[in-house]
């Protein structure tokens, strides 16, 4: 008895092949391998983001390297984010105004509020406390303590 014939082989390497593929566009919305993705979306200590007035009254700014977004709504205010994405946990790799920007699938964020804007995200950025101690910004647990 012979092997199967070679069209019939090739229809089955076809499909094995579509599979993968599909396989890989699940696994480009898995959360598993996101870029930027910690364990943790907001600091589990008290973090030092350095002088207070580098964040300017009306606006917000991002501190990359340590997952966190903050802004100034008024003189001596703030209010801090976790600046890890709730989609897919992605890390928000920009600020345009107060509107903080996602990289992996587009979801906008409101910095001021930590609400989503704009899809694929519809929760909010969770709040981090923050608080101001010898002119620089604290934010994380015990932060509001003095």
């Amino acid at each position: 008895m012979s092997g199967p014939s070679p069209a019939a082989r090739r229809t089955v390497l076809k499909s094995a092949a579509l599979a993968g593929a599909a396989g890989l566009g699940v696994a480009a919305c898995s959360t598993e391998s996101k870029l930027g993705r910690a364990k943790n979306p907001t600091p589990t200590e008290p973090v030092d983001l350095g002088a207070a007035d580098a964040v300017p009254v009306g606006g917000a700014r991002l501190y990359k390297e340590k997952r966190l977004v903050v802004s100034c709504p008024a003189e001596g205010q703030y209010r801090a984010f976790s600046a890890q994405c709730t989609h897919a946990g992605c890390a928000l790799d920009k600020v345009e105004g107060t509107e903080g920007n996602c990289p992996c699938h587009g979801s906008r964020f409101d910095v001021t509020t930590g609400k989503a804007l704009n899809g694929p995200a519809t929760v909010p950025l969770p709040e981090v406390p923050v608080t101001v101690r010898d002119g620089k910004l604290i934010a994380g647990p015990d932060a509001k303590k003095s």
